[in-house]
C-alpha cells in the first residue's frame, strides 16, 4: 500500500480569523493558498497514478484541500472524513485505521501539523524523532508494504508546495 500524505494548503491567519468569533476548525484556505495548491495538486497528479481512497480531517482547511486533490483526479475520488487526522490525534491511531484499508493500492490523507510529521516519523522510524517538517501544501509518498506497521515504511519522496507547483505547470 502506498500512502500519499498531504498537509493542507495555506489558510487564513489564526489570529486574524479568531476576530470573526468562529471556531478555528472553520478557518478556510486563503484564495492565494487555494490557487497555489491547485497547481500543486496537478503536480501530485504527475507523481501518483491513482488514489483509491482520500481521507481528510474534519477541519475546513483540510477538507477544502482534499476537494482540490479530488478535483485534480476529475472529482472521482471516494472521500471520507476521519477523526484519526485531527491535529491532536495519536499517530498510532492513523496507522491502525490504515491497516483496515490495506486492500487499497494508494490511500491519500490530508491533515495538519504537527500530526502529519509525527505520523510520518512514526511510520518510518517507529516514533517521533523530529526529522520531518511537512510545510503547508507539501506532500510525501510512503510505501507502507502489505501490512502497515510503525517503523516499516519506506519514503518514496517528500516535496514542498513550490516543488509540487513546478511539476504541475
Amino acid at each position: 500500500m502506498e500512502l500519499l500524505v498531504v498537509r493542507h494548503a495555506v489558510a487564513e491567519e489564526r489570529e486574524e480569523f479568531a476576530k470573526t468569533g468562529k471556531d478555528d476548525s472553520e478557518r478556510p484556505l486563503t484564495p492565494d493558498g487555494r490557487r497555489k495548491f491547485e497547481k500543486g495538486a496537478r503536480g501530485l497528479r504527475e507523481l501518483v497514478d491513482g488514489i483509491d481512497l482520500l481521507a481528510t480531517s474534519e477541519l475546513v482547511r483540510a477538507t477544502q484541500t482534499a476537494e482540490i486533490v479530488n478535483a485534480a483526479w476529475d472529482g472521482k475520488l471516494r472521500t471520507v472524513r476521519i477523526r484519526e487526522l485531527a491535529p491532536e490525534a495519536d499517530p498510532a491511531e492513523l496507522m491502525t485505521w490504515l491497516r483496515r484499508q490495506r486492500a487499497k493500492g494508494c490511500v491519500a490523507v490530508v491533515g495538519h501539523e504537527p500530526h502529519l510529521s509525527r505520523f510520518v516519523e512514526h511510520a518510518l522510524a517507529g516514533g517521533a524523532a523530529q526529522f520531518v517538517d511537512l510545510k503547508k501544501g507539501g506532500a510525501c509518498l510512503l510505501d507502507l508494504g502489505t501490512s502497515p506497521q510503525a517503523g516499516r515504511a519506506a519514503l518514496r519522496w517528500l516535496l514542498t508546495a513550490g516543488q509540487l507547483r513546478r511539476l504541475g505547470r
